[in-house]
């Protein structure tokens, strides 16, 4: 069993990359309001700056402690996490403290973009005024997002 980690390690680095279209085949039900492609390459972007800066908090339990004690920022949540038990919780306190958030499509992606090699189900962007332009661009494009019912 041992040896079939390393053999599942190396068939998933030398799998293809999943396009966007192709990602949204394995979407959650509660996936809205998704980021377009275009969206969700920048706020990709963002994260990999505010992960330079170390202004990037990552996971279920740390984002959910950072809402709870008021920080802000922008929450950005993979599309393609199952169980949905797990964060759906999220979205829900994103709304009560007026906090704007999005999903992406792949948790792989995220991850990666986060300077992990795990994915990573839930990220909180905060600002930082070495890459303010960004993400205020990410900020307005996500706040005009159309939320769900």
């Amino acid at each position: 069993m041992a040896r079939d980690k390393p053999e599942a390690a190396a068939e998933a680095e030398a799998a293809p990359e999943l396009s966007y279209r192709e990602q949204l085949d394995f979407l959650n039900p509660i996936a809205q309001p998704l980021a377009s492609r275009k969206l969700t390459r920048k706020l990709l972007k963002c994260i990999r700056k505010a992960t330079k800066q170390k202004q990037v908090r990552r996971g279920v339990k740390e984002v959910q402690k950072f809402i709870n004690k008021g920080e802000k920022g922008i929450t950005v949540l993979a599309g393609d996490t199952l169980p949905i038990d797990v964060y759906c919780h999220i979205p829900i306190m994103c709304e009560d403290r007026s906090l704007p958030y999005a999903y992406v499509p792949s948790k792989t992606d995220l991850g990666a973009a986060a300077g992990s090699k795990r994915p990573t189900c839930v990220i909180l962007i905060k600002p930082h005024e070495e890459y303010q332009e960004a993400y205020d661009e990410c900020l307005e494009e996500v706040s005009a997002l159309p939320m769900p019912l």
